[in-house]
């Protein structure tokens, strides 16, 4: 089985891991601030929070930015379901907004449209939650601006991301949003097992976000609300999560970190190697803007023809061991969902790409072999729906 995504895991990072268990720290020990200080310095951002999952860090950036029963979180529908869960964590509703066709990402014209009409409504957003799907940057000039026109904050979802730039800075700098996640999944650009990241420039919401992944507890003086009791005290200030990354997760992703650049380089490689093998075929291959730097988690092509040929071109490379995977069933149309009022007309660029869409593999260690195999059994099932 060729899988979509793998890990890529070499001995300097099974010593790192080693290292941190022959030490006396397995949690809240010196890898984890080096290792949130590795991805902010490389994202040129102020403060990075290192957590168990990006899930968590999506949680953290709302209830930081003080989404609450009452406010509402819009995301697009083309996404992982934690894009748009993170709001109904806290208490908000969520909504979405239907993806540009050519980059799969939340649409700034789409967004602009529905915002005029919230606005007179009285039901403008508090959170916007924009997601660089495969890797691609959103276009965050145009949601930055219209976050300022219209008051809104903006999250980016950057779990496919990492190693990308956008408007010739890394993604994660911060400049267009207010918090940039980062996801280190095993099928992830690097990976730390499980972990995730959220980073900014706000000092006050980095604080917030500390604070909450470990219990709302505090021993800073200037945050308690009254002189401890000794040298032992702390006290519970907000009611907080155990969402802290451990030692062996910090090691991991900070050596894993000396090897991003190239992670992406060799995803760059291999995307070009499918855009020239794909280019005779009829199928749609990923847009990449000229303007930015793709961390190009995923290589996603379009199969024409109705959802019954697309199931069957994906049944038929699955059976021949090659372990394709559709990047995302449109969250709106998810049963939990559904029974919000979504249907799934309601977004249908997004239908669209659901109905067409099949991840290529796409990892470091792919071979030339395995993608020649890849693009000729695609080729064999084409031809055979």
């Amino acid at each position: 089985m060729i899988p979509y995504g793998r890990q890529d895991i070499s001995q300097a990072d099974i010593d790192a891991v080693i290292e941190v268990l022959q030490s006396d720290f397995l949690t809240q020990g010196p890898k984890v601030p080096a290792f949130e200080e590795a991805i902010a310095s490389y994202c040129g951002a102020g403060h990075a929070v290192a957590v168990n999952s990006a899930t968590s860090a999506l949680h953290l950036a709302c209830l930081a930015l003080g989404l609450g029963p009452g406010d509402r979180l819009w995301t697009t529908p083309v996404t992982f379901v934690a894009s748009a869960n993170c709001g109904l964590y806290c208490g908000a509703s969520v909504d979405f907004v239907d993806i540009d066709p050519r980059t799969y990402n939340l649409s700034p014209e789409a967004l602009e449209a529905k915002l005029k009409v919230a606005e007179k409504d009285g039901a403008l957003p508090k959170v916007v939650v924009a997601v660089h799907l495969c890797g691609q940057p959103c276009d965050m000039k145009a949601i930055s601006k219209l976050a300022n026109q219209y008051g809104f904050r903006v999250i980016e979802d950057a779990s496919h991301a990492i190693g990308g730039r956008y408007d010739g800075e890394p993604i994660g700098s911060g400049r267009y949003s207010d918090i940039t996640i980062f996801s280190f999944h095993p099928v992830k650009i690097i990976t730390s097992a499980e972990g995730g990241m959220a980073v900014t420039s706000d000092v006050a919401l980095a604080g917030k976000m500390q604070l909450l992944r470990s219990h709302g507890i505090t021993r800073d003086l200037q945050q308690m609300t009254h002189e401890p009791d000794g040298p032992w005290y702390y006290q519970q200030v907000e009611l907080g999560f155990n969402y802290r990354m451990t030692e062996l997760q910090a090691a991991l992703g900070l050596s894993q970190m000396t090897r991003l650049d190239d992670f992406v380089a060799r995803r760059h490689e291999l995307a070009g190697r499918y855009d020239e093998l794909l280019s005779t075929l009829p199928v749609i291959t990923p847009f990449q803007h000229p303007d930015s730097y793709s961390g190009l988690h995923l290589y996603v092509i379009r199969v024409s023809g109705g959802p019954a040929r697309h199931r069957k071109v994906f049944e038929l490379l699955r059976e021949k061991g090659i372990g394709v995977n559709l990047h995302y069933i449109p969250v709106h149309t998810q049963p939990y969902y559904q029974a919000m009022g979504f249907t799934a007309g309601d977004f249908p660029h997004a239908m669209e790409y659901y109905e067409e869409a099949i991840s290529l593999p796409m990892f470091p260690g792919l071979s030339s072999q395995d993608q020649d195999f890849v693009v000729a059994t695609l080729v064999k099932a084409m031809e055979a729906s």
